[in-house]
């Protein structure tokens, strides 16, 4: 079963970074598709950043374009968002998820991954 662990979220001012980590577990090779998702009270999940390990596509929405970056270890097996000039809207709890390892393709529905991490809260002070 493919598990994800979360960390680096915490309490940063507007304008600041963080950089929020997830080590994944369970996948059977090094390709495989992982997505950061964020939640904010009230609002619906929303995807911020995914990346395809088998030919290093990525994906990011509008909001975060420019300043969000993800990326890989070399094992491919941890993956990190980069956070950069951050904002109070971008305040959230942020999810790691994957896809079920027979698919490929970076997708922005979250009822299409099939595997999440418990999530880690990011707060940004304005």
């Amino acid at each position: 079963e493919v598990q994800f662990a979360e960390s680096g979220g915490g309490l940063v001012q507007a304008g600041g970074s963080l950089r929020l980590s997830c080590a994944a577990s369970g996948f059977t090779n090094d390709e495989h598709v992982v997505a950061w998702f964020r939640q904010a009270p009230g609002k619906e999940r929303e995807i911020v950043s995914c990346i395809s390990t088998i030919d290093g596509s990525t994906l990011y929405p509008d909001s975060v374009k420019g300043r969000f970056t993800i990326s890989t270890d070399n094992t491919k097996n941890t993956v990190f968002l980069e956070m950069n000039n951050l904002k109070p809207e971008d305040t959230a709890v942020y999810y790691c998820a994957g896809r079920d390892p027979r698919l490929v393709y970076c997708v922005p529905r979250s009822e299409l991954y099939d595997f999440w991490g418990q999530g880690t809260q990011v707060t940004v002070s304005s």
